[in-house]
């Protein structure tokens, strides 16, 4: 089944961000505004979520990477948690970027509009 461009636009909406549909999937990117800079140079920070395969029950594969500050790891781990969402990978990727930032995975297989308003009520911790 497809994911029109006006349930992406709706959930990117709940999300606080800006969303595409392929119908396929709906990529949504929500930016965070942490002034980061990667070897002395700018770098914009987002948190990318795909919502994808649509069944016939109305639930999505929903994957996020949340672009996190160092120190907000734990307290965005407990907040994911008490959503329900499985949190599969914290990782970096850049090297001598400041501040530091670190990347969270987390996934659910849910109504996508059930998701996108738990993962806002998660995404509310952050600054």
């Amino acid at each position: 089944m497809k994911i029109s461009e006006a349930l992406c636009k709706q959930l990117a909406r709940i999300l606080g961000g800006t969303g595409m549909s392929n119908g396929k999937a709906c990529n949504i990117m929500v930016e965070r505004k942490l002034h980061a800079k990667i070897l002395g140079k700018n770098y914009e920070t987002d948190h990318e979520i795909v919502i994808q395969s649509l069944d016939r029950k109305g639930r999505t594969l929903n994957t996020g990477e949340i672009t996190l500050l160092q120190s907000e790891v734990q307290r965005f781990i407990d907040a994911a948690r008490r959503q329900g969402f499985l949190v599969t990978a914290i990782h970096n990727h850049w090297l001598f970027e400041k501040p530091r930032l670190m990347y969270l995975h987390l996934e659910s297989v849910e109504n996508p509009v059930r998701f996108a308003i738990k993962l806002r009520k998660a995404l509310n911790i952050l600054k």
